[in-house]
């Protein structure tokens, strides 16, 4: 294609995130949102209401569309790889919704694929497009601080309670917190702290019998550079990151205890019908496409040799031997739109992207050996690394 054309897009699935991505991708210069996948007609209605995109059943009608250059997966996980193999076949490149497969032979396969086609393919969206994680990166990659030593990071949810489909559940396919919210907290670790993991040793917990799942996990992970990090994920609802810090949600709205919703037991406990009907509701709002503070999932702290880092509702504080400073992120962009200009600037070769398939593969992989630790009670050691490539993240 013509770098300086527009790309043309098409998206596949059109749940939560599939949703959370039009506004991102319309508003974007350098993309032309073209046509869309989603068998569920009603859905696929109600997301295109006004939009001029080309609606198909299924992915390899919609590879025929003339001029079609790129395509963003966001179907279930465990189609994932089948739906990459198919745009890979049809020379499209491809952003595909994390984690990128149900495990790492479908991920080797689908990196090695992508790379033989010359073809880009990157994972995401991930909280690591936060602005916040990106200015402690960039922080960390200045030196002020020395270097990093410790990262650690907390998320409580109500994650398990909300509506879900089976296969969100099921490790074997890809869900439970570990390798659907694991998969955020891995990627920020990561690129904080270099990006290439040693080791993993881990435990994770499913202690409801009404709502069988991986619903919380301690990762502790080590690094080849000398730095550590740890990653807590607790589910159940019951208690919120906001009341660690400050009362902003994972998406940037203030949200103080009394307005936060109900937890859904109710509907964790309904048919698999009803339940699927609650999620498709969800996530015509569940990720909004601006908010007035920055995204926050979960509190992340930044130990460095001269200093630490964390959030704050409008950025970051920095905390160093002259005092504290704290430091104002403009919020008019969202995660997604930084989304879409890693991919327009991997596709157009203005910049290699972080979050490329064999990214997406490390970060997987933290995940099955999160899994694998628990089960044995051991360390877990590393084979599919990668460290952060330059220059970073696009403007």
């Amino acid at each position: 294609m013509n770098p300086a054309a527009r790309i043309n897009i098409g998206i596949v699935g059109l749940g939560a995130a599939g949703r959370a991505f039009l506004s991102a991708i319309l508003g974007h210069a350098d993309f032309n949102l073209v046509a869309v996948t989603e068998p569920v007609a009603q859905v696929r209605a109600d997301a295109l209401s006004g939009h001029a995109a080309a609606a198909y059943d299924a992915l390899p009608e919609m590879l025929a569309h003339p001029g079609l250059d790129a395509v963003y997966i966001a179907s279930p996980t465990d189609l994932h790889p089948e739906h990459v193999m198919q745009a890979c076949a049809a020379g499209k490149h491809v952003l595909v919704e994390k984690p990128m497969a149900v495990n790492l032979d479908q991920a080797r396969a689908m990196v090695q694929a992508m790379e033989q086609a010359s073809l880009v393919l990157l994972v995401g969206h991930s909280h690591g497009y936060d602005l916040p994680i990106q200015k402690m990166r960039e922080i960390i990659a200045g030196g002020t601080l020395g270097r990093v030593q410790m990262v650690n990071t907390w998320c409580y949810t109500d994650w398990i309670y909300r509506p879900r489909r089976p296969d969100e559940l099921d490790n074997d396919q890809g869900g439970g917190v570990t390798y659907r919210q694991g998969s955020h907290q891995f990627d920020i670790i990561r690129l904080l702290c270099g990006g290439k993991t040693r080791s993993v040793r881990a435990k994770t917990f499913n202690w409801d019998p009404q709502r069988s799942a991986t619903g919380a996990h301690i990762v502790y992970l080590d690094f080849e550079n000398g730095a550590a990090a740890t990653a807590v994920y607790n589910g159940y609802g019951r208690f919120s990151t906001m009341d660690l810090g400050f009362p902003v949600s994972e998406w940037g709205f203030m949200q103080p205890p009394e307005e936060r919703p109900a937890l859904l037991r109710s509907v964790a406990g309904s048919s698999p019908e009803a339940e699927l009907l609650a999620k498709q509701k969800r996530a015509r709002n569940a990720i909004p496409a601006s908010a007035p503070y920055q995204p926050f999932f979960g509190l992340t702290v930044v130990s460095c040799e001269r200093g630490e880092i964390r959030q704050s509702p409008t950025g970051l504080i920095v905390y160093s031997e002259q005092g504290q400073i704290e430091i104002t992120l403009p919020a008019e962009r969202s995660p997604r739109d930084l989304v879409m200009s890693e991919f327009s600037a991997a596709i157009s070769g203005r910049a290699a992207p972080v979050h490329s398939g064999r990214w997406g593969l490390a970060n997987l992989e933290i995940c099955a050996a999160a899994i694998r630790s628990s089960q044995s009670g051991g360390d877990v050691l590393l084979e599919e690394q990668v460290g952060l490539p330059e220059p970073g993240f696009p403007a």
